[in-house]
């Protein structure tokens, strides 16, 4: 492994001599920008309201013809508020009003604060007198009210009833409730920024939604925006209808399809509930790519309900089944970091097999030879109820174009909890790493506890084009009951070797410049690289390991009955830490999500 001449447990992975050198002379000189071989973002989204500040005048409007009227005469610095419990129907345009960073116009309800959670507060659909809504998690509601002002679209099909001139800027909204009416139609979105541009845009405390069986695409289609945040806010039903739908793909918010800049984008501490991808970067035309992105404390969801067969199923008024894919998606951006997560809730059965998080660079419908998807870093995460874990790969676009690359991920201490494809309609995977044209490269998975019924890893590389600087160290996992499998392609895919190689043989010649090291394996065949741990029972290795499903998977330190003392691996880790997941920082970093 080339290091530079750089301590290998701070800086393991790099692209290439040239590069390495570069890297690491940023990282001396700031090393708070790198996770690993990624790096961090660059610049935020400022939210606190102190960040926003409104001196002008206050404008009370009370029905629909009134907000229009406000939206086009306020001037920057003002407040316009809207009447708590009243609807404002319609479709609202956000001029440009080239306003600054001290003259924001805020449009929010007429409720004064004490009656909204509090800042920094996430906000449920108690605050618009809805006490829950069926299928999803309980939500704090000890007094449902309507203290929320409702802006509806009321337009048959199309996007709104919120959207953005070209330039609209510093725009914040707060406890608002933005949805769509017109049973029957395919809204596409309720938020639409331009292509062109728009920037310094806050959503704070909103709830956004579709309705329970209608196709509404997406909640915030980010366009080519610029300073973009939505905070505190509860965002569901989101959802296509199969074979009958006018639609294939919904998120709560997607970007990554533009041909203007995007970023920084901040999203942090909301519900996010579509059936295609809660949030999605690229996946359509695009001639830059956005970067700065911002993902934190959200608890990404799918309503078991949505499934065929459950109890008290929904689906579309047809009768059929919303279009389920995955949690999270990257098809297009750099520099992201998607920290202290909850994400729950995926399953097979229509274009995706149930993975809960893909980074596969491209673009389905033409070419995108910029596409690509860098310096990505997820730590902290809880992935719950899955068919698999994590898709990462390169290749090939739809329409046979290459995009310019997947490199540079770190992926460190999260828990994946509940990988089962027999429960979810997939094949029970923790990751499949696939790579065709551009190279994949330098990958660090380390720290992350999984136990996949199935395989530990799906692998496809040509054997003449190897994956180079790929680290799997200190993680706590279970192999399944083939411990890789390949992709396919027969003898021309590294991964096909005759089984009595072992594992070890397919590291050599899928990875150059690998590090498979400390991991401790579990039921494995024990042909794994020299300098790893193995173990034949989780339940004799970690506190409560319940099957796999809702454990705590701490390692033991004895005194369990089934564990009387702490294993030989326990802080076998740089630094005296355990392999697996950091359990307590997950913990933390999670505390309050769900």
């Amino acid at each position: 492994m080339r290091n530079c001449g750089v301590h290998k447990a701070f800086f393991l992975l790099l692209f290439s001599f040239s590069s390495c050198v570069s890297i690491w002379a940023q990282a001396k000189a700031d090393p708070g920008r790198f996770d690993g071989p990624a790096e961090l973002p660059r610049q935020s989204v400022k939210t606190a309201l102190s960040d926003t500040p409104t001196p002008g005048k206050s404008i009370l409007v009370k029905n629909s013809g009134e907000l229009g009227a406000a939206i086009e005469k306020a001037a920057c610095g003002d407040t316009i508020r809207l009447q708590a419990g009243a609807e404002f129907a319609g479709n609202f345009t956000l001029p440009a009003k080239h306003c600054d960073d001290a003259h924001w116009i805020v449009l929010r309800t007429s409720a004064p604060d004490k009656d909204l959670p509090a800042e920094g507060t996430r906000i449920t659909p108690c605050y618009a007198a809805v006490a829950s809504l069926p299928g999803r998690p309980a939500y704090p509601c000890t007094s449902a009210a309507n203290v929320m002002a409702k802006i509806v679209f009321d337009k048959k099909g199309g996007s709104g009833p919120l959207s953005f001139a070209p330039g609209a800027n510093h725009y914040r909204f707060i406890g608002l409730e933005i949805t769509r009416a017109v049973p029957g139609q395919t809204v596409y979105n309720l938020v639409l920024l331009p292509g062109e541009g728009a920037d310094h845009i806050v959503f704070d405390r909103v709830w956004m939604h579709g309705t329970a069986q209608d196709e509404t695409t997406r909640g915030v289609a980010l366009g080519g925006s610029q300073f973009v945040a939505v905070v505190d806010s509860y965002l569901n039903d989101f959802h296509c209808v199969a074979v009958t739908g006018s639609c294939v793909d919904s998120q709560t918010i997607a970007g990554g399809t533009s041909s203007h800049d995007g970023g920084p984008y901040k999203i942090v501490n909301n519900f996010l509930e579509a059936a295609g991808e809660s949030l999605i970067f690229g996946g359509g035309g695009a001639t830059v790519t956005p970067g700065d992105i911002e993902i934190r404390h959200n608890h990404m969801f799918k309503p078991l309900t949505w499934r065929p067969g459950a109890a008290n199923f929904v689906g579309g008024a047809s009768g059929k089944p919303f279009i389920v894919k995955n949690l999270f998606e990257l098809k297009n951006a750099q520099r992201v970091l998607v920290e202290g997560n909850i994400m729950e809730n995926v399953w097979g059965g229509f274009s995706q097999t149930g993975f809960a998080i893909l980074l596969t660079p491209k673009n389905q419908q033409n070419h995108c030879p910029i596409c690509k998807t860098t310096d990505v870093v997820i730590r902290f995460n809880r992935i719950s109820h899955m068919a698999s874990g994590m898709q990462m790969g390169t290749g090939l676009s739809d329409a046979g174009g290459a995009s310019s690359g997947g490199e540079r991920y770190s992926i460190h201490d999260n828990i994946f909890n509940d990988i089962s494809g027999k429960d979810y309609g997939g094949f029970g995977a923790f990751a499949q790493v696939s790579s065709t044209v551009p190279t994949l490269r330098d990958i660090r998975i380390a720290h992350n506890t999984a136990f996949p019924p199935k395989t530990l890893f799906i692998l496809g590389a040509g054997v003449d084009r190897r994956i180079p600087n790929f680290e799997f160290t200190d993680n706590l996992v279970g192999v399944g009951e083939q411990e890789i499998f390949p992709t396919g392609g027969g003898p021309a895919n590294c991964a096909f070797q005759p089984r009595a190689q072992g594992p070890a043989g397919v590291v050599s010649k899928c990875f150059e410049d690998s590090a498979v090291t400390r991991n401790v394996f579990i039921a494995s065949s024990k042909g794994w690289p020299a300098g790893n741990f193995y173990a034949g029972d989780p339940s004799s290795v970690v506190e409560d390991f319940q099957g796999g499903k809702n454990g705590n998977y701490r390692l033991c330190r004895g005194g369990q009955s089934h564990c009387k003392k702490a294993p030989a691996f326990a802080r076998a880790s740089p630094g005296g830490k355990d392999p697996g997941a950091d359990v307590d920082a997950v913990n933390a970093a999670t505390a309050g999500v769900d």
